[in-house]
């Protein structure tokens, strides 16, 4: 029994280290290749977007794939992070000259902030299950919008004023406003690089991995696969799962955050309900609690509509085929077992041999 413990846990390493290999390769391979400036300026433009949707793809499957709950509001915690981040970089300008150094505190605070909002939301929307907890995370989402197309903030001398469907924020001369409503940030600072968008993915990635690896994360997958025998054996439902959605909804404001200050503007309407879906569909395609899978999903898809220009009017239509396409290519039966052969002969060899010694 020892044995098979070491093996399962000697797999999920190997797994685990085949994914921080993946993320550190695409990063050395693309810096070689920027150096070159064998990059389109157009791929390079799309490199910290697509690392801010690895994080968001990562942080949902933990919530979809690892905690097994349907969350159509994660795009609400990207925007808590983009605006609260891009609030706390411009504030701190004077106080804080280092751009790496300040784009580190606001990823910070957009994941702090994030995670409150994730919280509150999960007072009343964890004891629900289902249908009925997607579709009330999906309203959060909205709200969480509506809120930032009517928010109001600027900083002056005296610090940051606030104010709500208006501006009332009264400022001094020389005060800055910072969200104009429904006409967002601008003149945001460019503090975003793919360096960071690069560390900001292992620093999810170890996040994730190590929380499944625990004993809370072997309890919130108990959760997900029988509820009812989790919670007889006194595994607290509640705890476990606000534990899991906090930390999602932390990780995709940093995400946000990160987003935010690749672009001079950003609008509430960005982090609409579509935003939120094509997550989810980064998750699905790649894989529930396949975190490797995630992130081919997210960059393939992100690049995938840029590569589609050529068709102009039918570049979505294309792109919407070819999806769908891949999503029946995927879930062939034939496929997936030809991918679950290759899969057990990179990492269940070993395990194969160590089972195969211990019935002997």
């Amino acid at each position: 029994m020892e044995k098979l413990k070491k093996s399962h846990i000697s797999r999920t390493t190997r797994k685990n280290a085949s994914t921080y290999l993946l993320v550190i390769a695409a990063f050395a391979i693309l810096q070689i290749l920027r150096g070159t400036g064998s990059i389109s300026s157009i791929l390079q433009g799309l490199l910290v977007p697509i690392c801010a949707y690895v994080v968001m793809a990562i942080s949902l499957n933990l919530t979809v794939g690892i905690l097994g709950e349907l969350s159509l509001g994660h795009a609400g915690f990207m925007s808590m992070g983009a605006f609260t981040g891009v609030t706390a970089a411009i504030a701190l300008q004077g106080t804080i000259p280092s751009a790496p150094l300040r784009l580190a505190v606001s990823m910070l605070v957009g994941a702090l902030f994030a995670a409150l909002a994730g919280f509150l939301i999960g007072i009343p929307v964890l004891r629900l299950n289902g249908d009925y907890l997607a579709i009330v995370t999906l309203a959060f989402g909205e709200i969480i919008k509506s809120i930032f197309n009517n928010l109001y903030v600027g900083v002056d001398g005296a610090g940051l004023h606030m104010s709500l469907l208006s501006d009332k924020t009264n400022l001094a001369e020389g005060g800055k406003l910072i969200i104009g409503g429904p006409m967002g940030i601008g003149s945001i600072p460019h503090l975003s690089s793919f360096t960071a968008g690069f560390l900001l993915i292992l620093v999810t990635l170890v996040v994730v991995f190590n929380l499944v690896n625990s004993r809370a994360g072997r309890a919130i997958m108990a959760i997900r696969d029988n509820r009812i025998a989790a919670e007889s054996i006194g595994i607290h439902i509640t705890k476990y799962k606000m534990m899991a959605f906090v930390i999602s909804a932390a990780l995709a404001g940093a995400a946000g955050t990160l987003f935010a200050m690749n672009f001079s503007t950003i609008v509430a309407n960005k982090f609409d309900f579509n935003t939120s879906i094509l997550v989810l569909v980064f998750v699905v395609l790649g894989g529930l609690s396949n975190m490797m899978g995630s992130i081919i999903a997210a960059a393939a898809l992100t690049i995938l509509p840029e590569l589609l220009r050529q068709f102009s009017d039918y570049r979505m239509l294309v792109y919407a085929i070819v999806l769908i396409l891949v999503m029946l290519v995927t879930n062939n039966p034939s496929i997936k077992a030809f991918f679950g052969k290759i899969q057990s002969r990179l990492f269940g060899k070993k395990q194969s041999k160590e089972v195969h010694g211990n019935v002997l």
